[in-house]
């Protein structure tokens, strides 16, 4: 097989996606490898395992497209859009860990809001928040000028996805439990989750290691389905969450004096993919008062698709190219279709 153009990765808390296309946008391999929260920066730690995320999205990719393992070569052009590439300190480090790999002749490396965005719309420019086990958001104005923040959790302003709604959620228990709260259905909801009777259960279970600690994201359904049934103590870390998105979405879109615009707002990330009608009502009511003519994009698409596209508009790929791009980089091509009907498709 000839060597393809572009790998392509989107990395981020939970998961890596990886894919590798030609010039004409056809899929040729795809793979998904699933990662826990706690890796979310372990490319920036400096220890041997730094990219045990991308090697591992690497060797499955290899085995699904039915390349030679020993080949170290896969693309011409790596793009690499991941959570943790929050500074040009990091992509700086990144690409340096990336080089002596040598998976591709030319390694990119961005944020993956910029995945987000990229995957949401062809205009070029506009806003990408990604919020999943972490929050972020990107920006792009129409004249090139990039933004993003630094995204690192409490220690830079940030508050949400499931690092923070989870463990929300086991607060307001725990106080609701305890007599220091109000009541709230999660005082039952969250033990529950854990086949415990009571939150000072999974409180002691945590402490002392039967129930680990980064589980405690695995509540954050729990809280968006409580506050759909009424509760308002759920409702409330709801709200805070789609009130910190419209806070960085606007601040965003300040920075780029976009506001008066029709900027594409594009959404990426698990917790879009709750069903809490006022979640995004509150939400996309925020967002219009801050750009009346922002257009809000939920993405369906994997945010894969927008570092595939990325490296298309690099290498000077046309409409064609994107479009057969978006239809054949598709979650089912990540999780369940074999290599040999990848290839059938040629």
């Amino acid at each position: 097989m000839k060597r393809p153009a572009i790998l392509a990765v989107d990395g981020g808390g939970s998961k890596v996606d990886a894919a590798l296309l030609d010039r004409a946008g056809h899929v040729l391999g795809a793979a998904r490898v699933s990662r826990s929260g706690k890796d979310l920066r372990a490319w920036q730690d400096g220890e041997g395992r730094t990219l045990d995320g991308l090697d591992a999205a690497v060797a499955s990719l290899r085995a699904r497209a039915g390349l030679d393992p020993d080949e170290r070569a896969l693309a011409d052009l790596g793009v690499y859009c991941l959570a943790g590439a929050d500074f040009p300190a990091d992509d700086r480090r990144i690409t340096s860990l990336l080089k002596p790999r040598g998976w591709a002749r030319e390694n990119v490396v961005r944020n993956d809001g910029f995945a987000v965005l990229r995957a949401g719309t062809d205009r070029g420019w506009g806003v990408g928040v990604v919020c999943g086990h972490g929050v972020n958001c990107v920006g792009i104005a129409p004249d090139g000028r990039p933004f993003r923040f630094p995204a690192l959790g409490t220690i830079s302003g940030d508050w949400g996805g499931g690092s923070d709604i989870g463990p929300a959620g086991l607060w307001y228990a725990v106080r609701a439990h305890d007599g220091r709260g109000e009541p709230t259905s999660l005082a039952r909801l969250v033990p529950e989750h854990f086949g415990l009777k009571h939150p000072g259960q999974v409180v002691e279970a945590i402490h002392f290691g039967r129930i680990r600690e980064d589980r405690v994201e695995e509540l954050t359904p729990l809280v968006f389905r409580a506050a759909i049934d009424g509760d308002a103590v759920a409702r409330s870390i709801v709200d805070r969450q789609a009130d910190e998105i419209v806070a960085m979405a606007g601040a965003a879109m300040r920075r780029l004096r976009i506001t008066g615009l029709d900027v594409d707002v594009v959404l990426g990330g698990g917790i879009f993919r709750n069903r809490d009608r006022g979640f995004f009502e509150r939400m996309e009511q925020g967002l219009r008062a801050e750009a009346p003519g922002a257009r809000i994009i939920r993405l369906a698409a994997p945010p894969v698709v927008g570092s595939a596209l990325l490296g298309l508009d690099r290498l000077g790929g046309g409409p064609a190219a994107a479009a057969r791009a978006r239809a054949e980089l598709t979650d089912e091509s990540l999780t369940m279709r074999s290599s040999a009907t990848m290839k059938g498709q040629r």
